[in-house]
């Protein structure tokens, strides 16, 4: 039982969206931050609501009708913190930075995580005047359990199934999608993954966990909980990156999501990372592709600012 335990902590901590064993599991030190940053911590997006019900706006010193990068970290859907992987470098480039926690599965079974994000979107926009935000141009960026947040934000913009609380005249939809190796459809994961992969259909997987059940006992449960159920030809355009190697979260998952996204006739640009593990990246084309894509969608007109590659990128 405690090798069992030790190894899913290893998992959880791979499903952040990094490579083991670069960066603890839970809370860690906020990113280093550009000269002038203006930054407003813990923001409850849920008034009275849950201590993970928070938000962090990272602003730029000056500018006005600001773009929104709204980051979800990763973690297995039971670890992580806004304070991880949060790209700051973008707050140079005239972005706004919103970087959102949510309830882990431990507190809350699904549908509390996909309800989180959207009252943060919805919490936004009716603040978007008082912090400088542009309503309309929002963009959903997370890595492995952050990137299957953001591909759901994406893709259910047309229902209002998962919107609750407060806001609720304000629109939970984004602009754009940037899904980094998120699980798109958890029923078929076990049935592609890697020789030595990772199964997700145990009762102690991190889907089974989120959504309080073994996947494959509950499938009506865990249909609700992926992505690729609510494509239409309505979401937004999506950058999808994964590494042909994870051995956590099987490259066919955005194989699948892409495949639906481009049948549905959406914008969609899938890269795949050759030799591409779960996360860690050295592929040049991931971030290259990920600026030109978030200046195409939210700063229409405006060039890509050029800047010196960053550690990790």
């Amino acid at each position: 039982m405690k090798r069992n335990r030790t190894i899913l902590s290893l998992l959880s901590l791979a499903l952040s969206g990094v490579s083991l064993p670069a960066q603890p599991l839970g809370p860690t030190r906020p990113p280093p931050l550009p000269a002038g940053v203006v930054v407003h911590r813990d923001l409850a997006y849920v008034p009275g609501g849950h201590e993970r019900q928070k938000l962090d706006l990272y602003l730029p010193a000056s500018g006005t009708n600001l773009p929104v990068i709204i980051w979800i970290h990763g973690g297995a859907f039971r670890a992580g913190s806004k304070a991880q992987g949060v790209p700051v470098s973008y707050l140079a480039e005239g972005y706004a930075v919103a970087s959102i926690n949510y309830r882990p599965s431990q507190h809350a079974k699904f549908p509390a995580q996909i309800q989180d994000c959207k009252a943060a979107v919805r919490w936004l926009r009716a603040h978007a005047a008082e912090y400088r935000l542009a309503a309309d141009r929002f963009a959903a960026w997370g890595s492995s359990a952050g990137g299957h947040l953001a591909a759901l934000l994406g893709t259910t913009g047309e229902t209002r199934e998962f919107d609750a609380g407060a806001h609720l005249d304000q629109s939970s939809r984004v602009q754009a999608v940037v899904d980094y190796f998120g699980p798109t459809d958890f029923l078929q994961m076990d049935a592609h993954r890697l020789p030595h992969g990772m199964r997700h259909d145990p009762a102690d997987s991190p889907e089974s966990e989120l959504i309080g059940g073994p996947i494959q006992e509950n499938k009506a449960m865990t249909a609700r909980a992926n992505p690729i159920t609510y494509v239409t030809s309505n979401a937004p355009p999506f950058l999808i990156v994964h590494g042909d190697q994870d051995p956590l979260v099987p490259h066919h998952q955005s194989e699948l999501l892409a495949a639906a996204l481009r049948q549905a006739g959406v914008p969609v640009t899938f890269h795949t990372v050759k030799g591409g593990g779960h996360g860690g990246f050295k592929d040049p084309a991931v971030p290259r592709l990920t600026r030109e894509f978030l200046a195409k969608h939210l700063q229409p007109g405006q060039p890509t600012v050029a800047r010196p590659r960053q550690a990790g990128e």
